[in-house]
C-alpha cells in the first residue's frame, strides 16, 4: 500500500488522507461527504485559502484575476478547462483580486492575471499574463518538476 495523500476538502476544509493510488478514482471527503475534486477551479477567499490551499500534499495552481480585467476573462475557458485536465494532479484555485484584495497583497500581485504554484501554501512558481492551453500545460510541468 502506498502513502496517503493529505487533501484538504474545498468545500468543508477538513483535511482527507486517500491512497495515492486511489486519489483519480473521485474520491470524496470523510466529513461532508462532497467530491474532493469535481473538474471546476476552486473559489478561493481569505476564510478558506488557508485550509484549501495552505495545506495539503498536491500542489495547488492559483489564477489571481479580476471581473473587470479583459485578459482574464478570456483566460478563464483555458483555466477551466485545464481543471479537468489535470485534477486530482494538482488542485485549481481562482482569487477574484477585487473581492478579495488581502489575498492579492500577501502575494504581491502586481498584474493579472497571475498564476501562482503553491506547496503546502509556500510559493515554488509565478507567471503573470494569460497563456494558452500549451503554455499553460508547459508551465505546470515546470513547476511541478521543482522540488
Amino acid at each position: 500500500m502506498s502513502t496517503p495523500l493529505a487533501i484538504p476538502c474545498p468545500h468543508c476544509g477538513a483535511l482527507n488522507r486517500v491512497p495515492s493510488e486511489r486519489v483519480g478514482e473521485q474520491p470524496s471527503c470523510g466529513r461532508c461527504k462532497q467530491a474532493l475534486f469535481d473538474g471546476h477551479p476552486v473559489q478561493l477567499t481569505a476564510a478558506n485559502f488557508d485550509a484549501v490551499a495552505g495545506r495539503g500534499d498536491l500542489p495547488v495552481l492559483v489564477d489571481f484575476w479580476a471581473p473587470w480585467c479583459g485578459p482574464c476573462v478570456g483566460f478563464a475557458p483555458v483555466f477551466n478547462e485545464a481543471a479537468r485536465r489535470l485534477e486530482p494532479r494538482l488542485r485549481l484555485a481562482k482569487v477574484d483580486t477585487e473581492a478579495q484584495p488581502q489575498l492579492a497583497q500577501r502575494f504581491g500581485i502586481r498584474s493579472i492575471p497571475t498564476l501562482l504554484v503553491l506547496r503546502q501554501g509556500r510559493e515554488i512558481a509565478r507567471q503573470a499574463g494569460a497563456l494558452n492551453a500549451a503554455q499553460l500545460q508547459q508551465f505546470v510541468d515546470g513547476a511541478l518538476a521543482q522540488r
